[in-house]
């Protein structure tokens, strides 16, 4: 079942007309959340994300786009699905039909679509540069907008060259993310992330991580920009998304990585998660 503006249906009943925004112009912006335990995990931090990514775009947010009907909207979702012990939940928001680049309305609509969550943390981990086409710095590129061709297109070079993910590069040649998630690399007791200026998703557990790290006296936190160059440099790297967690990279073209920093991570991660805090 699908929630279509508060409504479950059936995906089959879903009618998208060709005046439809999301697929003309991508014109529509989208949270995956995870569901454990019947609890909408790190809710918070997705729906002020959605909020402040409502706003930036211009679209009008209904005065019942609470924190708290989100949630039990994606709980109604979730309740009719089979009973399974973690979901993953795509909450998509679009600006009503019509209009050409401009549109008729800013009002929006809201769908809801829930699957199982089937993804394991992998042993082997491996990465490579996706160099064709750039993921241009700004603002704009931190909102989680539809417009995701460029990492279809490093997915699929990803799939034809026998690797687990790319990483995405800026205009300046500078490392963003990955295909979908952040990216973090350790250089004895430093920890980088790329900065949100480099053009990277405003990723929640990018967020928490960075959260935890910050408490730590033994490492140094730095939001800045990576060179390709660093991450070969690098003792270890790993990558965070809300349905992963962290997953710990072990291979960067020829490199190896450690693995054992990234998987206390992982571990702290898991536990937040499942505290639903």
């Amino acid at each position: 079942m699908i929630n279509f503006n508060g409504n479950l249906t059936n995906p089959e009943n879903i009618k998208i007309s060709s005046e439809n925004r999301a697929f003309k112009y991508g014109d529509a912006i989208f949270e995956t959340v995870k569901v454990m335990n019947k609890k909408v995990v790190f809710w918070e931090d997705h729906y002020f994300r959605l909020m402040a990514s409502m706003r930036m775009l211009r679209m009008k947010i209904p005065i019942e786009f609470t924190l708290e009907f989100l949630e039990q909207e994606i709980l109604k979702t979730v309740a009719v699905q089979n009973d399974l012990p973690s979901y993953r939940v795509r909450l998509n928001v679009f600006r009503k039909d019509g209009g050409l680049y401009t549109p008729k309305t800013n009002k929006i609509d809201y769908t809801i679509e829930v699957k199982e969550n089937t993804f394991k943390t992998k042993e082997n981990y491996s990465l490579d540069l996706y160099k064709d086409f750039y993921n241009y710095s700004g603002l704009l590129s931190t909102i989680k907008t539809n417009n995701r061709m460029l990492n279809t297109l490093a997915s699929i070079f990803a799939e034809e060259n026998d690797l687990d993910n790319c990483i995405l590069l800026n205009e300046k040649k500078g490392v963003v993310e990955v295909t979908n998630g952040n990216i973090f690399i350790i250089k004895g007791s430093v920890i980088k992330t790329p900065a949100l200026e480099e053009g990277c998703i405003k990723g929640v557990i990018r967020k928490k991580v960075i959260s935890i790290l910050s408490k730590n006296k033994e490492y140094t936190i730095e939001e800045t920009s990576i060179s390709p160059f660093e991450i070969q440099k690098a003792d270890e790297v790993f990558i965070t998304n809300s349905i992963m967690g962290v997953q710990p990279v072990t291979s960067y073209k020829k490199k190896t990585f450690k693995t054992d920093f990234g998987n206390k991570i992982a571990s702290n991660i898991k536990v937040l998660q499942i505290a639903g805090i």
